[in-house]
């Protein structure tokens, strides 16, 4: 059956259904980003408060800044904006369809579109899943980059952007000029200080065409920071066909674990929806629970993926089951990341590494050691490196960072160990397999990558590790090297 508001009354009681009239939701919510993590995510927190009844002012208008949005677009409106978002239980699959979006604008050249409901005084949050490369952060210096050639195009042409940072700006302008408070800019990706990041890029945009509206906007404009989880694997045949198996017709279904949180500093001057009311964190505590989040689970998914995938092991689940690679997870998060991760009311670090360890273990997941592989010179220096920096100023261990530093490095020499090419997997992957092959009779040249470690090359103890772990890996291979750290 294909997905449509009027086909909502005949699906399998298996499938639930908005518990609410869609036709009595308006508008309140801009989301850029309409990716499965927002689907499975944001989307879902607003269709549970919905059901309670409440706040049926904050429907969420969909939108995307990139030629590549266009195809959602198009696969969403076709179904009236509905989504499936199937929960994956080792215990069985859990279905559901929800109608928190009502609306999809068009994704066109200068935003025009974007722009102007941005602006529109009934849009009181934009909301943003722009990845974590997207927001045009510096690795080196940690801060927005204004000479991006995207950023520097964009500010020749402000009334009409391509980036979303020029579309925000232009709708503040507007609010501004027509004497309308400006809405809350909430990211919902995954980096430290979200909110802090949005912050620079908003501002470091608007400075490059209007110092005064800059004033204006980092005066008045609100950022909260956020922290979000929820493993949500990438949509294939596998979830297409699980979706069919419902009597489903979606292109575009959403898979995910049954597990979610989302904690949230409370600062939405023109007001916000109650969803502390399904389950959401609202502390001025963010940065703490956001802390435990990356370094545990993001760094660790970078544990697993890169000596997993260098052994043929193709899902996550199996890498956890894999005696090697799950005793090397362990030992590095119990000492080398835990001891500088700090308890959560839910949570001390110990007990959070266990729920994350099942969490990775789950089966009905599928998650593939290809995915969380992905980008890694963006996650490297926000999910690795810090553990690295906080174990060298403590003088604590840094010898399982430095391997999967090597790891990595290994990976990006784009061949597996049984000699299996690895497709392009970062958006500077040749740079990156140019630097891995030099890194073989120089590896501090893998180092010298400072948007990536900084001064991290010219630290002894850390450079020396990684030098001896990078040589152990190419010579002796993966599973030496793990058998050596291990033991």
């Amino acid at each position: 059956m294909k997905l449509s508001d009027t086909a909502l009354g005949s699906l399998s009681p298996e499938v639930a259904r908005p518990g609410y009239d869609r036709a009595a939701l308006s508008h309140g919510i801009v989301h850029v980003g309409l990716g499965n993590f927002h689907r499975a995510h944001q989307a879902v927190y607003l269709d549970d408060l919905f059901a309670l009844g409440e706040d049926h002012d904050w429907a969420i208008t969909g939108a995307g800044v990139r030629a590549t949005d266009a195809a959602m677009r198009e696969a969403l409106k076709a179904q009236d904006c509905l989504s499936t978002v199937i929960e994956l239980d080792p215990e069985g699959a859990r279905a559901r369809v929800i109608g928190a979006m009502t609306d999809f604008l068009p994704v066109e050249e200068g935003n025009g579109a974007l722009i102007a409901k941005m602006a529109d005084p009934a849009t009181r949050i934009v909301s943003l899943t722009v990845t974590e490369g997207g927001y045009f952060v510096s690795a080196e210096t940690g801060t927005f980059d204004p000479s991006h050639p995207e950023i520097r195009a964009d500010a020749a042409r402000a009334d009409a952007p391509h980036t979303v940072f020029g579309a925000i700006v232009a709708a503040l302008k507007l609010r501004r000029a027509a004497g309308v408070d400006p809405f809350t800019v909430m990211s919902c990706d995954n980096l430290p200080g979200n909110g802090e990041v949005t912050r620079d890029a908003v501002v470091g945009f608007a400075q490059l065409v209007d110092l005064e509206l800059a004033d204006w906007i980092e005066g008045q404009v609100a950022f909260p920071n956020g922290m979000v989880d929820r493993i949500t694997p990438a949509t294939g045949d596998r979830e297409r066909a699980l979706a069919a198996s419902l009597g489903l017709e979606d292109p575009v279904p959403v898979t995910c674990e049954p597990f979610r949180q989302w904690v949230l500093e409370d600062s939405f001057p023109l007001g916000r929806p109650a969803l502390e009311k399904v389950g959401v964190t609202f502390t001025d505590d963010v940065h703490v629970y956001e802390r435990m989040k990356i370094r545990i689970l993001n760094g660790g998914h970078a544990l697993i993926a890169y000596p997993a995938a260098l052994l043929g092991i193709g899902m996550a689940h199996e890498a956890m089951a894999h005696p090697l690679v799950h005793a090397f997870f362990r030992k590095v998060e119990e000492q080398e990341i835990l001891p500088h991760v700090h308890p959560v009311p839910e949570y001390d670090p110990a007990t959070y590494l266990d729920l994350i360890d099942a969490r990775f273990s789950n089966p009905a997941v599928e998650d593939t050691t290809r995915r969380l592989c992905l980008d890694g010179s963006n996650r490297q220096p926000k999910f690795i490196v810090p553990s690295i920096r906080d174990g060298l100023e403590a003088g604590a261990p840094v010898e399982g960072l430095a391997l999967i530093s090597a790891l990595w490095a290994r990976y990006c020499q784009g061949v597996l160990e049984d000699g299996t090419p690895v497709a392009p997997n970062d958006p500077n992957w040749e740079a990156l397999v140019i630097r891995a092959e030099q890194a073989r009779l120089r590896p501090g040249a893998w180092l010298d990558m400072r948007e990536v470690y900084g001064d991290l090359g010219t630290q002894p103890r850390f450079a020396g590790a990684f030098a001896k772990w990078f040589e152990i890996v190419n010579k002796d291979g993966v599973s030496a090297a793990l058998e050596a750290f291990i033991a």
